[in-house]
């Protein structure tokens, strides 16, 4: 399996502190091949990587401030709202996007004469410590106690679930999810200010309610959240529901907020990042932005329709409402 090398690798870097360090393939006389930040004694390593500390990107300031929310003197990670600030905030009052913010072409759909690969990869590694040094594995180590072993379930993503083509997947008629995860997304929507329905939306595009969900850049869980963003927001484990909603939402809302309540150019933000929807000063001009952008609107127009069937738009697609 191709991926399988670079899921693990990137697997250490996300389990590891933020340090610099090496990255070993050590084959043991068992024949069990493991990947560790140590050569591992007895087993004939190789040296595949090296990686260093990332630190967080200082947070961008904030226009005036929306009337939802206020700033912190104190100036906390992504964009200076804290969470007590964000918790009185009242629901996010979207805005209509102007003609350039909303002039978003729908991405072109290529044929294609041979099926697309597989996208995703469900599959385990085990961590555990062995000698002072942290090792994951694809087969569980022999001569150690359970508990002393941490089993990882992932689903690899070659790239979110509303990024990529999906021939055949209909956005405007998929099946909605309204029931996984009520009591976590109602909680960090009403601390954060945020319409449920876009919470929804954003997870149905990210991952599909997978939890386990890791990308091959390293997003992870519901919300896919970056190593870095999870750090900001304050998520120590990225693939816990709870944790990767409540810190997902909080970073939905700084964007939300920073663009004004325009959800089109927040989504391009959540996918592209902000600092690319302020250089191109609207939704950049990269494919998968704008399939995702236009994907979420649909989404969350549904979503919403679901919700609030007379307050529903009599018609789907890029929404900033």
């Amino acid at each position: 399996m191709k991926a399988w090398p670079a899921l693990l690798f990137t697997t250490l870097l996300l389990g590891a502190p933020a340090l610099a360090g090496n990255v070993y393939r050590c084959e043991g006389s068992d024949g069990v091949t493991t990947y560790a930040n140590k050569k591992v004694a007895g087993a004939s390593c190789k040296l595949v990587g090296s990686y260093k500390a990332q630190r967080a990107p200082k947070p961008k300031a904030v226009a005036a401030p929306s009337r939802t929310s206020s700033r912190s003197s104190e100036s906390p990670p992504l964009g200076g709202v804290p969470p007590a600030t964000m918790a009185a905030s009242q629901p996010a009052r979207m805005s209509v996007p102007t003609a350039a913010e909303a002039r978003v072409p729908a991405a072109p759909v290529v044929a294609s004469s041979t099926p697309a690969a597989p996208r995703r990869v469900h599959g385990q590694v085990y961590s555990y410590i062995k000698d002072g040094v942290r090792t994951y594995s694809s087969a569980r180590p022999r001569g150690m106690a359970v508990a002393s072993v941490r089993t990882i379930k992932y689903s690899y993503m070659e790239t979110c679930y509303a990024c990529g083509t999906k021939p055949g997947v209909n956005f405007r008629t998929l099946r909605l999810n309204t029931t996984a995860y009520q009591a976590e997304i109602a909680a960090a929507a009403r601390e954060h200010g945020v319409d449920e329905s876009i919470v929804r939306a954003i997870i149905h595009a990210e991952s599909a309610f997978n939890p386990n969900a890791l990308s091959r850049v390293g997003a992870q869980g519901l919300m896919q959240l970056m190593p870095g963003t999870a750090r900001e927001v304050g998520v120590s484990d990225a693939f816990d529901p709870v944790q990767n909603i409540g810190g997902g939402v909080r970073y939905l809302a700084m964007l939300l907020k920073r663009f004004n309540g325009n959800l089109t150019l927040a989504a391009a933000g959540y996918n592209a990042g902000p600092g690319a929807v302020a250089k191109y000063g609207g939704v950049p001009p990269y494919s998968e932005t704008r399939r995702y952008v236009e994907r979420v609107g649909l989404l969350a127009d549904r979503y919403r329709g679901l919700a609030n069937p007379v307050a529903a738009p009599a018609q789907g697609g890029l929404s900033a409402r």
